[in-house]
């Protein structure tokens, strides 16, 4: 397929101009003129250089990678008709659609969006983490930069100690029981050739105690609504889980939340500033790479 560059410039400006800054979790600002979104807010959600996106609205630069006109296709919060239109006009063959898909809905998005105060992420049916909030990513760090089998939450339970460091003790067995019940139901639903098989394969290989509970057959298993974390700068926290699931993608939005008044509802403001002092820290010192198609 040939790229349309004319076709997919004029699209990008489109969809831009419909976005404003609440649409994406942006401050608006008291002197903002612009109807929509600057092209180098589109740039940074979209985790590109304002110079490279500006240069595809202008019809120049190289031509996009699916990689990165999957990430313009998110930051853009685009529904999957639309998402499938701009890998079209960029090119390609859009990718696949349902649980194999990554690609979140806007509505998920939004609504994650709006809960800059509140952990929550948003996973897939094999606990992948996709997106997270920043109080999220200060409860139980950042879930999002592992790669391969590891981008599984319940592969890393039974595969890295490390990834029960911020559970209650107490809470390891249930939790260890919910992993393997809701992959035995996943590979039910998928097949024995999906991924979720791939996963159940390799953890029977290397964890003894997956392959105990392979074993019981145990199904609909599932982990208490109310979740004990234990925090190495604020301590333990009880906090209750909502979960939000949008059926078409398979992906799970989770939400936690801690009783007004609790112990764990002043130790999660705590944390809320705890984890904004880290992000500062980290900004001031992280430099991020240019994306590979950059130039």
């Amino acid at each position: 397929m040939l790229i349309d560059r004319a076709g997919l410039a004029a699209f990008l400006r489109s969809r831009r101009e419909a976005l404003q800054p609440e649409d994406v979790g942006l401050p608006r600002g008291r002197r903002r003129r612009t109807s929509g979104l600057r092209r180098e807010e589109v740039a940074a959600l979209c985790h590109l250089s304002a110079d490279y996106y500006a240069r595809l609205e202008r019809e120049r630069g190289p031509h996009p990678s699916e990689q990165l006109i999957a990430s313009i296709a998110q930051g853009l919060h685009l529904s999957l008709d639309e998402r499938d239109h701009l890998f079209r006009l960029a090119g390609h063959h859009p990718p696949v659609r349902g649980p194999a898909s990554e690609h979140i809905s806007p509505g998920l998005l939004r609504t994650l969006d709006r809960l800059a105060d509140t952990p929550a992420e948003i996973i897939t049916e094999l606990a992948e983490t996709l997106r997270q909030t920043p109080l999220g990513v200060a409860l139980t760090g950042d879930a999002t930069r592992y790669t391969g089998p590891a981008r599984s939450f319940g592969y890393r339970w039974f595969t890295d100690p490390a990834a029960r460091d911020r559970y209650a003790p107490g809470d390891h067995e249930q939790l260890s029981r919910a992993f393997a019940s809701g992959l035995r139901g996943v590979v039910t639903l998928r097949g024995p050739e999906s991924r979720a098989a791939r996963i159940a394969e390799r953890l029977l290989a290397r964890s003894d105690e997956f392959r105990r509970l392979w074993d019981e057959h145990e199904i609909g298993v599932r982990p208490s609504e109310v979740k004990r974390f234990v925090h190495p700068e604020v301590g333990l926290l009880e906090l209750t889980c909502q979960t939000l699931l949008d059926p078409d993608q398979s992906h799970r939005l989770l939400v936690y939340t801690a009783v007004p008044g609790s112990e764990s509802y002043d130790k999660l403001r705590l944390l809320a500033v705890v984890g904004a002092q880290t992000l500062a820290a980290q900004g001031d010192t992280l430099t991020l790479p240019a994306h590979d198609d950059a130039p």
